[in-house]
């Protein structure tokens, strides 16, 4: 589904990605794990065209998208849930999760994903007329979440879905990625500081370290690498 080849991207002097390349397969999740400054977040927005690279490819769906715009993308079926939730804070849930669904003209099939989305977000449907701003961080991700599904996306990109919050509620959004994935058959790629919980959620991973990548396999041989254990795990 999705073929990184290579890629570079800059800020200014600085090489925050340098020749990384990674694939997505149909219905995979692939997770992406590293220290803050790793690449990690440059590397999604790179795949959504948040950021231009300077050098390499990507493809989607056979086709090479690095030249065209983060719009386009979305159309084509990328969705992004970024990092920190960034949520439109005066806007009620309702509305946050409609404008994820804005290039969505069939308005049955709108309301078929919104459906979808409250299955998978009950919570949502009690504060749906609720200013998005007032609501707790679990609450605000599940409508960050939400809002990038109304998309109807093949492929979501997760910049960091458990940062910031309560134990109880990342089990619970964890939970519900493996749900989405399951259902739907999404593809998903997840980056996250919680090595733990990307590892084992993911069938494949790549560990990411000053913009490159250092470590690739299956999420469980992974976790059971010496060296991610040591490195990332803690052990």
């Amino acid at each position: 589904m999705l073929d990184v080849r290579g890629i570079s991207v800059c800020y200014g002097p600085l090489t925050a990605v340098r020749n990384l390349s990674l694939s997505v397969a149909d219905g995979a999740i692939v997770s992406l794990i590293g220290s803050n400054g790793a690449g990690k977040t440059t590397t999604m927005k790179a795949i959504i065209g948040l950021k231009p690279v300077s050098g390499g490819e990507i493809h989607f769906d056979g086709e090479r998208i690095d030249g065209v715009s983060a719009s386009q993308r979305v159309g084509r079926g990328i969705a992004l849930s970024p990092e920190g939730r960034r949520v439109f804070p005066q806007m009620s849930v309702l509305d946050n999760l409609l404008v994820g669904g804005y290039s969505q003209r069939d308005k049955a099939q709108q309301k078929k994903t919104l459906d979808q989305i409250y299955g998978y977000f009950p919570r949502l449907v009690e504060r749906r007329s609720q200013m998005a701003g007032s609501l707790s961080g679990g609450e605000q991700q599940m409508v960050a979440i939400g809002r990038a599904l109304m998309a109807r996306p093949r492929l979501l990109l997760l910049d960091e879905p458990s940062l910031g919050l309560a134990p109880i509620i990342v089990d619970e959004i964890a939970r519900i990625i493996g749900e989405i994935n399951r259902d739907i058959g999404m593809s998903i790629i997840l980056v996250e500081q919680n090595a733990k919980l990307a590892l084992n959620l993911c069938h494949e991973a790549f560990v990411l370290e000053t913009g490159a990548v250092a470590l690739s396999g299956k999420g469980q041989e992974l976790l059971a690498s010496d060296y991610v254990r040591r490195a990332y795990l803690g052990i």
